[in-house]
Order: structure tokens, then sequence, then C-alpha cells
């Protein structure tokens, strides 16, 4: 439990006299800040309101913490205030979530360098595939990859990202080299068990041809390393994106599959998101100008070097 967040929304309860207006004043959604209200109950072992369908009012303990809680966040603004954090400093806690594998493999290198260039900015990392709503999370910034739906985010491309298939040299040497996308359903595959589409991939070249491949699953993965640590070992063929496997390709240890042909109509791209407001706090702009800056020759993109093998 963050109990600043927690205690924060527990003042804005009180003083717009319910949760749904607290939405306004704390920027996070309804579910939300009645779990960190809820939280800090549990938390502290007492009920702090007393909750009805018509009205919400403090219990004896309720109006003690907050009249507590007021004199503690007013403190630690005036604080704030003093050294800058409202200014152009960039100064305090940033909370980032980014998918795993990107984090494990792309960002984590960067995170020295970033804390050595704003040694007061406090990171606060998160990994997860799953998909995080910013505001209800109480995140500051988030990494995605593909397409932004969330219409109250700005999404700062980082660079772009291809979707390549993939198998170890000695399962080719095995089975054969696939020619077309339908001919995957010959090979075992090792599914991405949160990709969207399940075993269903969807190709297209520049000559404007299209083609459906149905793989057929052998295994199914939830982390993207070890699908492709399972590529390497020869258990069938992956679909990852490049940034996870350039690095296997360029060593020999996996061959990429199909080369003229593009999963999807276009390449994804990895953005960085920040919630839409008017005034981006300080620690978000220079991590994002950071990133911005870092991925502007993305790591993976040197060309892979491809065993040749003969095709059947």
């Amino acid at each position: 439990m963050d109990k600043l967040l927690a205690m924060e929304a527990f003042v804005a309860v009180v003083e717009t006299g319910s949760f749904v207006s607290a939405v306004d004043v704390t920027g996070l959604s309804k579910p939300a800040v009645s779990r960190h209200v809820s939280e800090l109950e549990q938390f502290l072992g007492i009920r702090l309101l007393h909750r009805t369908t018509r009205r919400l009012s403090l219990t004896e303990e309720g109006r003690v913490y907050f009249a507590k809680s007021k004199e503690l966040l007013g403190a630690l603004q005036d604080v704030e205030n003093e050294v800058g954090l409202s200014s152009d400093q960039a100064i305090g806690r940033l909370r980032v979530c980014a998918p795993h594998d990107f984090g494990v493999e792309q960002l984590a290198p960067l995170w020295g360098k970033f804390a050595e260039q704003y040694p007061r900015i406090e990171l606060n990392i998160t990994l997860s595939d799953k998909t995080t709503d910013l505001i209800e999370g109480g995140y500051d910034m988030a990494i995605r990859i593909g397409a932004m739906a969330d219409s109250r985010m700005i999404a700062r491309p980082l660079a772009p990202v291809r979707m390549k298939v993939c198998a170890s040299p000695a399962l080719l040497r095995q089975a054969g080299v696939p020619c077309h996308p339908s001919d995957l359903r010959e090979f075992p595959f090792i599914s991405y068990s949160l990709q969207s589409n399940g075993d269903e991939w969807h190709f297209c070249n520049a000559q404007g041809e299209t083609a459906i491949a149905r793989m057929r699953s052998s295994m199914q993965v939830n982390n993207g390393a070890t699908c492709r640590a399972m590529a390497i070992g020869g258990r069938g063929v992956a679909i990852q994106p490049d940034f996870i496997v350039n690095a296997a390709l360029a060593s020999g240890e996996l061959v990429e599959l199909l080369p003229d042909w593009s999963i999807g109509q276009h390449d994804m791209m990895a953005h960085v998101l920040y919630p839409t407001r008017a005034y981006l706090p300080p620690k978000v702009q220079r991590l994002r100008d950071f990133l911005v800056e870092e991925f502007r020759t993305p790591p993976w993109c040197p060309k892979a070097t491809r065993l040749r093998l003969v095709a059947h």
C-alpha cells in the first residue's frame, strides 16, 4: 500500500464529500479511490468513515486521522515548495510500468545512467506484461508496445518494433525451411499466451499478398524471453519482437524465417505514455526526453546475420 497516496485519497473524499467527487481532485478512478481508503482502514485496523447509500460521515477516529493527515500533507506541500518541487527542478518519486522483457533487456541497462543524471528523482519501476491503467494504478509513466487505445494518454513514439518468425538451425535442418506462412502449420509452435490473436497470425508482403497462418501450438508461455530460449533449444518456431530475438539471430542461435513477409500491415511502435495534463511534472519530462534520446538508434536494430538454409 502506498500510504501517502491512500492518505491523499482519504483527505480528498472527506473534503469533497464523496468518492465520486474525489476523482477530480486525485486524478484516480472511483474504484481506485475506494480501494486506497479501504486499504488505509485495513492498515490502521479502524474504520475511518461511516458509509451509507446517501452520505459519508467521519468516525471519531476518522476525525482525528483527518486532522492529522491534513496537517501532515500541508507540511509536506510546504517542504516541496521550499525545495522547488513545483518549479523546474526534477525531484521526487517517479512511478513507471513497462513490459517485462522490454524492461529487463532494453530499459534495465539505462536506469543507472538516468539516476546518475537526475539523482533527486526516485525511480519506482514495475514490470508486467498485463496492461495497467496508469491513472487507476497511480503511475506517472508507462512504456507500451503496439496500438495505443487510451485517449486519455499522451503517446510519444520511441522506436519501431517488428515481429519476427524464427527457429533454431537444428530444427530447420530436421524439418526443413518454410517458404510460405501456410507452411508454418507443419511446425511445432511456441505460443506466447498473452498474445490477443492466439495462434492465428496474419501476414502480408511487399506485393500486397496476404496470408493467414494457424499455428499448431506445442506449448504456451507467458514470457517472451522463455519463448526465445525454447526456440533456441529447438522446441519449435517462435514469433517474437525483434528486441527479444535479434541478438540470437545475429549470433546464429536462431534463424529468421519468411523475411519477405511481415506480421500485420505495419510494424508496431514502442511508446512512452503519460497522463494528459497541462503541467507535466519535470521528473516526467526528464525521463521522457531521456528515453526518446536513448532509443533514437534502438540497440536491437543492427541487421541480424542469417544462416543460409535451403527451403523445401
